[in-house]
């Protein structure tokens, strides 16, 4: 029976008893004690829980998508339905179709002096997966990571964000009557302290502990879960920009770009944060961006397909950056296609565009999560490229233009968690691209085979041949084994 290991000030102070264990650790034994009494997962059991949470989905996202547009105050259920609930079912498609080949061991080429054995890689679960989810696409961004969980075999205890008390209300309901508390459970933050659930949540000893959400908080999820040497997978955010290349046709890059930023309001991980665009460009594409902004949405306020965002104390983060960026010299070109008040209780801010921002502002040192674009001009690619590469690697990046030659040129030197060109957010639709960051935009990739990957163990194993002479290499050495020896050294 799988006992806690006490932390270790309490292994090293003997003459004080361990506290009882915590709800929250209960539950963290239960599914640790069911992972290792079922350490082979089949195939019918994994289908069946997936087909579990597609029933679910099929059944209840209609009531999903409501308790999103609750938590949000203003945003439609038909975005809800394209960027948490179809990325669920199209996640769920593929899963179920590919899961019976992700699972077969995998064959691996003996070298010669091992040979006649066989060597293959045995697939197989880690066992107990953490998953701290936002609020921003509160239920693909919760489910997503629990389905590619359950499809490596492993149990699952999911955190979602406070932020969204509804939706994640209802998740755990839902996912509370449809799975046990050993398969699967939701675990809710209570009182005035959210962040003590948090904690103790990213301290508990994990096989894999994923987590979504801001760099900042990232960090400390990943400290906490190094002190049990709990493997991680963060999907964090930075700035993410976006080239306009001199061969681009500007309209056209426009409502591209105006739809990734303002997707959500601008509340997406790999939105375009800033845009790069030549030296003397910056009118045009202003003028461009302010035609998209209202063919996109006609008008802001109560308009139900431009989301709110999502809390006053974020609403007041974005206008504090405005501001200081406006008093340190910036140049704000406020987008409203119907002149209204965009501020009141619905929190739908207007889209802004930001000019000449001083390189000390916090538009251009934090990520902005919100629809605020910062407009940099470049005298050379070189120059565009060089502001990339100095500051942290970002979880995305854009590229527009017909210059393919430009593009490649880009594409070679930078490096960014993925690429889309001549569009924004779509290699994050493609189920068989690996999704994730690199350097302070995360680390660990899912989606697809990839993300079954990340949550299962691939043990090797090598089935030793009753022929095999591993004893040539056995002392005492001698000319024989300097005979092998050289003759395997001709062989390399």
């Amino acid at each position: 029976m799988y006992k806690a290991a006490a932390p270790y000030h309490q292994a090293m102070t003997l003459n004080h008893p361990p506290a009882s264990p915590t709800p929250l650790r209960l539950l963290f034994d239960a599914q640790h004690r069911a992972s290792r009494a079922q350490v082979e997962v089949s195939l019918a059991v994994r289908r069946d829980r997936l087909l579990r949470i597609q029933v679910l989905l099929n059944t209840h996202g209609q009531a999903l998508a409501q308790a999103v547009q609750a938590d949000f105050g203003v945003r439609s259920p038909q975005l809800t339905e394209i960027a948490d609930l179809f990325v669920l079912r199209t996640l769920l498609s593929s899963t179920l179709k590919n899961l019976r080949q992700w699972m077969k061991p995998v064959k691996v080429r003996t070298p010669l002096y091992l040979q006649p054995a066989r060597a293959y890689l045995q697939r197989q679960p880690l066992g107990v997966v953490g998953v701290v989810s936002p609020w921003n696409y509160p239920v693909q961004l919760a489910l997503g990571p629990v389905i590619t969980a359950l499809a490596a075999g492993n149990r699952v205890m999911l955190k979602p964000s406070e932020l969204t008390p509804q939706t994640s209300a209802l998740l755990a309901e839902l996912l509370g009557q449809a799975f046990a508390a050993d398969e699967l459970c939701v675990v809710l933050a209570g009182g005035d302290n959210p962040l003590e659930l948090a904690a103790e949540f990213s301290s508990l000893p994990f096989d894999h502990l994923f987590f979504t959400g801001s760099t900042a908080v990232g960090r400390k999820v990943a400290e906490a879960a190094a002190a049990n040497l709990t493997p991680t997978t963060l999907e964090l955010g930075g700035k993410s920009p976006c080239i306009i290349d001199a061969s681009c046709d500007m309209e056209q890059a426009a409502i591209k770009i105006a739809h990734g930023k303002l997707l959500n309001a601008g509340q997406t991980c790999i939105a375009p944060d800033y845009v790069l665009l030549p030296k003397g460009q910056e009118a045009d594409f202003g003028e461009a961006f302010a035609r998209a902004v209202a063919k996109l949405f006609p008008s802001i306020a109560g308009n139900p397909d431009y989301a709110a965002i999502i809390s006053p104390r974020h609403h007041e983060r974005l206008q504090a950056m405005l501001a200081q960026a406006e008093g340190e010299g910036a140049r704000l070109q406020r987008i409203n296609p119907a002149p209204a008040n965009v501020a009141g209780a619905s929190r739908q801010m207007a889209p802004v565009l930001v000019f000449d921002a001083p390189n000390s502002s916090q538009l251009l040192s934090e990520e902005i999560f919100g629809p605020i674009l910062p407009v940099l001009p470049y005298d050379s690619l070189e120059q565009a490229i060089d502001y990339i590469n100095a500051r942290p690697r970002p979880l995305a990046l854009y590229w527009f233009g017909s210059d393919t030659g430009s593009r490649d040129h880009v594409l070679a030197n930078t490096v960014s968690g993925g690429v889309t060109v001549n569009d924004t957010l779509m290699h994050i639709a493609h189920e068989n691209l690996p999704f994730g960051g690199v350097g302070e935009s995360g680390w660990g990739s899912y989606h697809g085979e990839a993300g079954f990957l990340r949550l299962t163990q691939q043990k090797p194993v090598l089935l030793q041949s009753k022929w095999a002479r591993g004893d040539l290499f056995y002392p005492p050495y001698g000319k024989r084994f300097d005979q092998v020896m050289g003759l395997l050294k001709r062989l390399l």
